[in-house]
Order: structure tokens, then sequence, then C-alpha cells
């Protein structure tokens, strides 16, 4: 009898072996996501100044629930889910690209209305190719690794994939989607030569596809002198940038900023970061790259922990998820500081768009799992 008041008196005091810096890193891009987009939008209707905050809170609950549900499922599960989620999330891309169920803003198709909910199929899609291909880099290691067609096979499911949401058109997502695959295959060992000459096709394909659509090329030689038409192809980088020129080195304080009073488009989405910038200067900004720098590192930690276990699924997995976060953090960030040609890309985990933060819930929470699995479980304490 006393031995089990001591196991059931021990349970009271045992807390979940989470990566808690990792999970503080991501709540703390959360929390101050919500601040600054409330803080970019709060002027936007005066008749509801918490409009779009109040959407953005409910969006971070439901990817704070849909964690709370991935944590609790085996990640070796998902590896049996992967192919069925592939096609899925295909279905889904093909659903969105016909006319009235894909919902078109801006000359773009990319979403499905679900009553209140847009449902974006491409965000979804990064997550179910990064598992499909963990999958089949776990099943297949020694022919992808050996043979120039085991290492083209994975590929095809990718390719098709970033087809369709080139379609939309999406070029942004495909361009992450594509480096995370990618450097998944080259973190799974693909010889190197292979992987040149995989790289160059692509870096080859995706410049043709700027060239031939004029607003992308647009967007190219704008970026690289967006003071030459301010109010035209150069407008929204001058802004930004004209933003973080305000900032300083601790900025102008928070809900001071001017830019984002209808001056910088879609400051609480793609330009975030320059809302950022212009109210917490560079500290602000620093302090931000300095998280997601962070995150990418713990990803890849998990990732050699899950490999001293022998779990390769898992190894690839959060290698994918360090991957994808922090490029795609790159890539915003790079945009809004004039260091990439302007993409409509979210933060991960601050922009608003529901779809974005609820993914982003959904990769932490995978990481989070991850690390239950493959820390070795430490002795149970008692209560004194």
């Amino acid at each position: 009898m006393e031995a089990i008041m001591q196991q059931r008196e021990g349970k009271i005091w045992e807390m979940p072996q989470l990566d808690y810096p990792l999970l503080a890193a991501a709540l703390t891009l959360l929390l101050f996501g919500v601040v600054m987009v409330g803080s970019a939008t709060i002027h936007r209707y005066a008749a509801a100044p918490y409009f779009f905050v109040s959407r953005h809170l409910f969006a971070v609950l439901l990817g704070l629930v849909a964690g709370a549900i991935v944590m609790r499922i085996p990640i070796d599960r998902w590896e049996r889910w992967g192919p069925l989620l592939y096609i899925f999330g295909l279905v889904l891309l093909v659903l969105v690209l016909i006319p009235g169920i894909g919902r078109s803003v801006n000359g773009a198709q990319r979403w499905i209305s679900l009553g209140g909910f847009n449902l974006q199929s491409s965000e979804f899609m990064k997550l179910f190719v990064m598992l499909y291909l963990a999958g089949y880099l776990n099943r297949k290691h020694l022919e992808v690794t050996t043979s120039v067609w085991g290492f083209i096979k994975p590929l095809l499911p990718v390719l098709l994939a970033s087809a369709l949401i080139m379609l939309e058109p999406d070029m942004g997502t495909t361009v992450v989607l594509l480096f995370t695959a990618f450097g998944m295959l080259f973190l799974g060992g693909v010889p190197i030569r292979q992987y040149l000459v995989l790289f160059a096709v692509a870096v080859v394909s995706l410049g043709a596809l700027v060239i031939i659509e004029p607003y992308r090329m647009k967007r190219v030689t704008s970026f690289m002198d967006p003071f030459a038409d301010p109010l035209n192809s150069g407008y929204q980088l001058s802004n930004a940038l004209i933003a973080f020129g305000r900032g300083e080195w601790s900025g102008v304080g928070l809900g001071e900023g001017v830019q984002k009073l209808f001056y910088l488009p879609e400051a609480h989405n793609d330009f975030l970061m320059a809302v950022i910038g212009e109210e917490f200067g560079l500290l602000g900004t620093v302090s931000i790259i300095l998280l997601f720098a962070f995150i990418s590192w713990r990803a890849f930690r998990i990732g050699a922990l899950a490999e001293k276990q022998s779990k390769r699924f898992a190894l690839y997995i959060a290698y994918g998820c360090g991957l994808w976060l922090g490029f795609q953090a790159f890539i915003n960030i790079g945009v809004n500081l004039g260091l990439l040609p302007t993409k409509g890309l979210t933060l991960p985990l601050m922009s608003y768009g529901g779809n974005s933060i609820i993914v982003a819930c959904v990769v932490i929470a995978m990481l989070q799992r991850i690390h239950l699995e493959v820390v070795p479980k430490q002795g149970k304490r008692s209560k004194k």
C-alpha cells in the first residue's frame, strides 16, 4: 500500500520531458505575434478595432488545440499516415483550382471557403510532403543514397505538388517546399554530385518561371532599387525600409509606428517584421531573428537525439521542421529588409493568417513529441 501511495505521489511531481527552451521560444514568438498583429491593425476599422486580433487569437487557440492533439500521437503513426495525407493534400490542391470551390484574392486562387474559415491547402501540403518524404527516406534510405533512380523517385511527388501550387500561383510556398525537400534529401545522404545537379536544375527552372511572368520579373528588378519607383513597383519595399529606418536602435515604441497607417500594405501579414522594426528598432529585429535561429537549432538538436536512438523517421521530421521554419522566416525577414524580392510568405508563428499559425503550432508539437520519445526518461521523483 505504501509503495502504491509513493507511486501516485511520484506521478504528481513528474513533468513531461518536453524541450522547454524550444517551447519558450515558440510561445514567445506566438504571443508577441498577437501583440504586433493588434498593433498593426487596431486602426483599420474604427467600429471594430479588435477585428483582426480577435480572429488571430482564435487561430492561435486552434493551433494550440491542434498542437496538443498532435503531441499525443506517436510519431511512428505519422509514417503510416504519410502517403494518405499526401494524396489528401493533392485532392485539396486540385479542388482549390476549380472555379466555384477555390476562392480568389488579388489574382491568386489559394483558398477553399469553409464557412467562416478559409482553408489554404498549400500550407498543409508543406506538412504532408514533409511527412511523405521522411517516410520514404526511412524506408528506402539505401536506395536513395546509392541509386540515381532511387533519388529521383521521391522527387516526383514533390514536383507534382509544387506544380499544382504554382498554378494558384504561389511561388513563395513552392520555394519553401522545394528547399525543405532538397534539404531533407541532402541530410538523408544523397551523393553531393546528384544533389548539385538537382539544385542547378531547380535554380534554372525557378529563374525561368520568374522571366516568363512580367509581374515576377518586375518584383526582382524593383527590389534592387525600390526608391526608383516608390509609388508603384517599389511601394511595398520602400515603405518597409522607411519603417526600419524610423526604428533606429530601439524603436519608436509599441503602437507608435506610422508606416502601418495605410502606407505599408499587408502590415499585419507579409510585412509584420517591418512594423516590429519600426516600433522596436534594431534590437527587436535582431531578437526575433535570434529566436528563429534558436528554434531551428533546437529542431536539429532533437534530430541528433533521434539519430542516437536510431529513429530515422523522427530524425528526418525534426530536420524537415527546422529547415522549414528557419527558411520561411529567412525569406520573410529578407523580403522585409530588402535582401530578397517580394514574396507573399508569412512570418511563422507571428503573422496574421489562421492556416499558417495552425500549421506552425503543429510543427512545434511534432518536435516536442519527438523529444518525448527520444530523450531517456528520468527516474520518478517522489514527494517528500
